[in-house]
């Protein structure tokens, strides 16, 4: 199949926005694409003498939105005019299990093709399952290894097998320098960078922080099956992670202020003497760390996610909660309570039919 040129959605001159993007649906078409642009880039780099832009990937399931889009933009922005940026959209049969939504998953690829032309997209790869898996699923795959068995892995097992197989296949398919990935996916975004490391591809991964609507929900292709009851009933995800990230900058600015106090028999009389509008609660706290060092620190901010989480299973409808996990991003193992560096803060949870999965990247400061 001969690929085809779609213009896109708007031509206004919004930055990023390219003359039109070509969508293929086969390997072979793929490759004469990406051989054209690899021929330019050398050519570009003899003539001028200058190192070659480089082609760029952004992997996506299709229903594309505005996270998508600023992946597509960001890949634009970092190979520049002249680079060449791919937009795979492929819903991977292997990372489903039973019982998930596979079928109901939204297949907009009209939309979606306009999406990554407005976004600054060079190509749109959309391979038929078939094409990508040609004679059936694949027999030998990527294993996920320990860290892939939690969380995410262990309430959906074989998920990440199957995207770590999809993704290292669909890396060898547009052979690109380097590949934007959205930091929403946490767990996911870690173990590609793991297979990478581990397998040797040669292949920069870049994350993208977390899009969010207005209101803070992160945006997902999974949202639009949410109805008005439950969408605010979701919010609840996004607010236990902003509470637990306004309590860690409550107890580090606390330690910040004991840090200043002179010693003294009572560090809770000093603060008390700031005004603060918690002094008693908070002195007493402060008064803790002085003497025992940064107890409460990880815990504390579990509970503040906790106690959002549990409001919110008393809603209608009520918001069941599938985990909350506050983890270190090298392994994805609960961090203890007196850890100091960086941390991921996850949540996943049901809201009527749909998961729903947020996170939030902390950081723990030193104790004082």
């Amino acid at each position: 199949m001969s690929p085809t040129s779609h213009a896109p959605r708007t031509s206004d001159g919004t930055p990023g926005a390219r003359p039109g993007v070509t969508l293929v649906h086969t390997r072979e078409a793929l490759d004469q694409l990406v051989d054209q642009a690899r021929a330019a880039t050398r050519h570009q780099a003899t003539g001028q003498g200058t190192t070659a832009p480089r082609v760029a990937v952004v992997m996506t399931m299709g229903a594309l939105h505005d996270g998508h889009a600023t992946l597509v933009r960001t890949a634009r922005e970092r190979v520049g005019r002249d680079g060449f940026v791919v937009v795979t959209v492929f819903v991977n049969p292997l990372q489903f299990g039973a019982g998930e939504d596979l079928d109901r998953y939204p297949r907009t690829l009209d939309a979606d093709v306009r999406v990554a032309a407005a976004a600054g997209a060079d190509a749109v790869f959309a391979p038929s399952v078939d094409e990508v898996y040609p004679g059936g699923e694949p027999q030998v795959r990527v294993s996920a290894g320990p860290m892939g068995q939690r969380l995410e892995g262990a309430s959906r097992p074989g998920h990440f097998d199957g995207m770590l197989t999809v993704v290292a296949k669909l890396l060898h398919l547009t052979r690109p320098d380097v590949a934007f990935f959205g930091q929403k996916d946490a767990q996911q975004l870690a173990l590609i960078r793991r297979m990478v490391h581990d397998l040797a591809f040669r292949v920069e991964i870049v994350g993208v922080p977390t899009v969010r609507e207005p209101d803070g929900l992160a945006l997902s292709s999974r949202n639009r099956y949410l109805s008005p009851q439950e969408r605010r009933t979701a919010l609840a995800l996004s607010a236990a992670l902003f509470a637990a990230r306004d309590r860690l900058a409550a107890q580090q600015a606390l330690r910040a202020r004991a840090a200043t106090l002179p010693a003294s028999p009572s560090r809770a009389e000093a603060l008390s003497k700031l005004g603060e509008s918690r002094a008693a609660a908070d002195a007493h706290a402060v008064a803790q760390v002085a003497q025992h060092g940064p107890g409460g620190g990880a815990d504390a901010v579990r509970a503040a996610a906790r106690a959002v989480l549990d409001e919110a299973a008393d809603a209608e409808p009520p918001l069941v909660l599938d985990y909350l996990a506050l983890v270190g991003p090298a392994d994805f193992t609960e961090v203890p309570d007196d850890h100091t560096g960086e941390a991921v803060l996850l949540v996943a949870a049901k809201v009527g039919t749909t998961r729903l999965i947020d996170n939030l990247p902390l950081t723990f400061g030193a104790p004082a």
